[in-house]
């Protein structure tokens, strides 16, 4: 196990940030002095968990985040400072059950009890905008289909690229950087890992681009549908399970799409669950304006609002482009990066255990030829019925985990209800004078 005292005095680290991330995805830090951090990687760092998006109350003892050292990142564009992963636990309780983190370390363990290691991808896409948020920050990226627009990423070269040397010197194997089908969107890939490590790296990116993008004065945002009209964020994982000794268990070229039983069960646990998993994987009002957008600028919204699967095909929820893995495409820029792989984990688990059969699959093009599939459930409409699905999901909560079911139901519903309670400007336009 590192030494976190040690590592500091080899790299020369002033500061680490311990850091958790709670059920909003919201990432909390304390900044913690190179002297403190022996006392901090035994005991954890003190937060009051009432203070952060978590079911907790002010009359709780203090919620410690105890650093997992095997998860520490020295800042590539601020060395003296090093952030770390943490797990929270309550004082005199253990775990804190409902904690992200600790969710997919279940999942994880309980895969691996299986002798399964859950491996997968992510493929974050972002949008560059003004300071305040409002608009695309380059005047210039205006183009009809930008995607791809190899002028554009040009001129945003210094923050893609800083991003990017960031993640080969930390060892992501990065390997290709896109401009996306919306003005100002961006997408950056690094290679697959196990689901934990993904996370870590997932929740990384997402603090690491918002930093280099204020550095260059500008605002990085990862929120579903930021600009109507425009493709959302979508954050598409890609999927393998591999057992103890290497093999990929999702491959065999024997099988259609060269998708193994296993590979079939787990994406049949996927489809099963499919409209409960909304609830984690596009967890915002906001998401349900990305998966049942109009028709976008480009002509696409490349995203799903069925449940769906197909072999290389973009237009569906699923789609297996080779063998031994497959893509979800319904989670959205504003996912929790250890949530999706713990939900993830579980539906496909819960696939495993009763053989899940993934349906019917569909050749077609679902933008044009969706009205064909009279048989598949239909993804959410929105964020209150995404909850009652996941709600009346009883497997999916039960694979999650009861403590944090529940805190997630009542908080999300919350969430919901504030949201209704607003008074926007659509209602005014449309029904003052009704």
């Amino acid at each position: 196990m590192t030494d976190l005292a040690e590592f500091a005095r080899e790299k020369g680290i002033k500061y680490f940030m311990i850091s958790y991330t709670d059920l909003f995805g919201g990432q909390r830090a304390k900044l913690v002095p190179a002297q403190a951090i022996a006392d901090m990687q035994k005991d954890g760092a003190g937060f009051a968990g009432f203070a952060t998006w978590l079911d907790l109350t002010p009359a709780h003892p203090d919620m410690m985040a105890l650093p997992d050292p095997s998860a520490v990142i020295q800042l590539p564009w601020k060395k003296d400072v090093a952030w770390v992963a943490s797990n929270c636990i309550m004082s005199g309780n253990g775990a804190l059950d409902q904690a992200p983190r600790n969710v997919l370390a279940r999942l994880v363990a309980e895969a691996a009890e299986l002798g399964l290691d859950i491996k997968t991808g992510v493929e974050p896409e972002f949008f560059l905008l003004s300071p305040e948020g409002t608009s695309v920050a380059d005047t210039a990226d205006t183009a009809v289909k930008p995607c791809y627009d190899q002028q554009a990423v040009m001129r945003r070269y210094d923050v893609i690229a800083e991003i990017c040397d960031y993640m080969l010197e930390l060892g992501w194997e990065a390997y290709q950087n896109d401009h996306e089908d919306a003005n100002g969107q961006f997408e950056m890939n690094w290679k697959y890992d196990s689901a934990m490590a993904t996370a870590d790296k997932h929740s990384f990116f997402k603090f690491m681009t918002r930093s280099v993008a204020e550095k260059h004065g500008l605002r990085a945002t990862f929120m579903p549908k930021p600009i109507m009209g425009l493709t959302g964020n979508g954050c598409h994982a890609h999927i393998s399970v591999w057992t103890k000794d290497g093999k990929n268990a999702f491959a065999d070229d024997s099988k259609e799409l060269s998708l193994s039983d296993q590979g079939r069960h787990f994406l049949g646990g996927i489809m099963k669950h499919a409209s409960a998993l909304a609830a984690i994987t596009n967890p915002t009002v906001n998401s349900y304006k990305r998966i049942n957008a109009p028709r976008t600028t480009s002509g696409a919204t490349w995203a799903p609002n069925s449940v769906t699967w197909t072999g290389n095909n973009r237009t569906h929820m699923v789609r297996v482009p080779g063998p031994g893995r497959f893509e979800l495409r319904l989670p959205d820029g504003a996912v929790n990066p250890y949530l999706l792989q713990a939900v993830i984990i579980a539906a496909g688990l819960s696939g495993l255990k009763c053989k899940a059969d993934p349906g019917k699959r569909w050749d077609i093009d679902m933008y044009a030829e969706g009205h064909k599939v009279t048989d598949a459930p239909k993804l959410p409409l929105n964020l209150l019925d995404a909850i009652r699905a996941y709600d009346a999901d009883e497997g999916l909560k039960e694979a999650m985990g009861k403590e944090f079911s529940a805190a997630y139901i009542k908080l999300k519903t919350q969430e919901w209800n504030s949201y209704t309670s607003h008074l926007t400007q659509w209602e005014r336009d449309n029904t003052l004078d009704i």
